[in-house]
């Protein structure tokens, strides 16, 4: 698909009210919305009706049923099992190792999948919960292309490991760590590797693989315990920005673009977005549609994210990027360069399905 037409008129919209945009967000982050929870979907009732009279038209909210609304429920039983198949390949014989090889590397294979994009088949053998999808529309509704304009509504659990002052302190005593990478830290590899050791094979492989996956199920028991945070910048930036482009959009119309705007339930390692893709793919065609995510955009610097993924990197398409990167330039807006994201946005959907995507975000 080529790049979109891309025009920009300084008189074609009101200039967004700072008050308003605070007010909005404090309202949103007032919810407590946690994946998959009564909250949750009063935040997308929320939203529905703020796009609803920014003027978008059919602004709803999807029920989707098949949601489980946590990773650490998932990921924490698969690392269980990692311990277990250890401790039973320390204790057992010839026929207990081998049921710990095959039970570990299951397990690491499963937790694998858990990753975004994967397809979550543990996942879907757990309790479900309801999440819940926000969809509107501005533009002309049989128009030969869409761009579909995507935040998230729900908030994430707080952990132990998420303490900012952990990053400051790393930043403070080895900040070569930082300047001489452009990607966060891959967080979920031992999170699949501790079952794998397991199964590699040795007793010293065995302990390591014990070891790793038995931090894996403290740090998501640790997750559960906690409760949500605010989720102002994670993501009530990304919905005002949508309510605002609704705004915009509304007073001026596009002439020849199909406008969606997608909020889904996210912190469950972007399950919203995946079950979204499922029920809705066919009906948005890889070479007529460009997604562009929107996720913590309330940092001081914006910037593009040149690929991500939780387990292999993978990147942005070249041709979404320069459409991006040459927009930022004609407005003036000076972007953090060749940052990528060892965890996910709802953007790595898209991506891997093929489509001409990109995921704006800011530190």
């Amino acid at each position: 698909m080529s790049p979109l037409p891309v025009s920009h008129d300084p008189d074609a919209a009101k200039r967004p009210e700072p008050a308003r945009l605070r007010a909005e967000l404090e309202e949103l982050a007032s919810i407590e919305r946690p994946s998959a929870s009564r909250g949750e979907r009063q935040a997308a009732e929320w939203l529905a009706g703020r796009l609803r009279e920014a003027g978008a038209r059919d602004a709803r909210v999807e029920e989707e049923p098949e949601a489980n609304g946590t990773y650490w429920a998932p990921l924490g039983l698969l690392a269980g099992a990692g311990v277990a198949a250890g401790l039973a390949a320390l204790r057992g014989g010839r026929l207990g190792r081998l049921a710990a090889v095959a039970a570990g590397a299951a397990a690491s294979a499963l937790a694998a999948d858990e990753m975004p994009p994967g397809r979550r088949r543990f996942r879907r053998r757990l309790p479900r919960r309801s999440a819940h999808h926000v969809l509107a529309e501005l533009g002309p509704p049989d128009a030969e292309r869409t761009v579909v304009v995507m935040s998230h509504h729900d908030a994430a659990h707080s952990a132990f490991f998420f303490n900012p002052a952990i990053t400051e302190a790393i930043g403070e005593r080895a900040p070569w760590l930082f300047e001489n990478n452009d990607t966060s830290p891959p967080l979920m590899w031992p999170v699949v590797a501790g079952p794998g050791v397991v199964a590699a094979g040795s007793r010293g492989l065995t302990k390591l693989g014990i070891a790793l996956s038995a931090g894996t199920a403290a740090f998501m028991a640790d997750i559960a315990a906690r409760g949500v945070v605010p989720g102002a910048n994670d993501n009530g930036t990304g919905c005002v920005a949508q309510i605002e482009l609704a705004r915009a959009l509304a007073s001026d119309p596009t002439a020849s673009v199909r406008v969606l705007f997608l909020s889904t339930s996210e912190e469950a390692l972007c399950e919203g977005m995946g079950l979204f893709l499922d029920r809705h793919g066919h009906e948005l065609p890889v070479d007529r549609t460009f997604f562009l995510c929107l996720d913590t955009i309330g940092s001081p610097q914006l910037l593009v994210l040149r690929g991500e993924g939780m387990l292999r990197m993978r990147e942005y398409p070249a041709e979404s990027l320069e459409l991006l990167d040459s927009t930022a330039a004609e407005l003036g807006i000076e972007l953090v360069p060749n940052l990528r994201l060892r965890n996910a946005t709802d953007g790595i959907f898209p991506l891997a399905a093929g489509y001409q995507c990109a995921s704006v975000a800011s530190c």
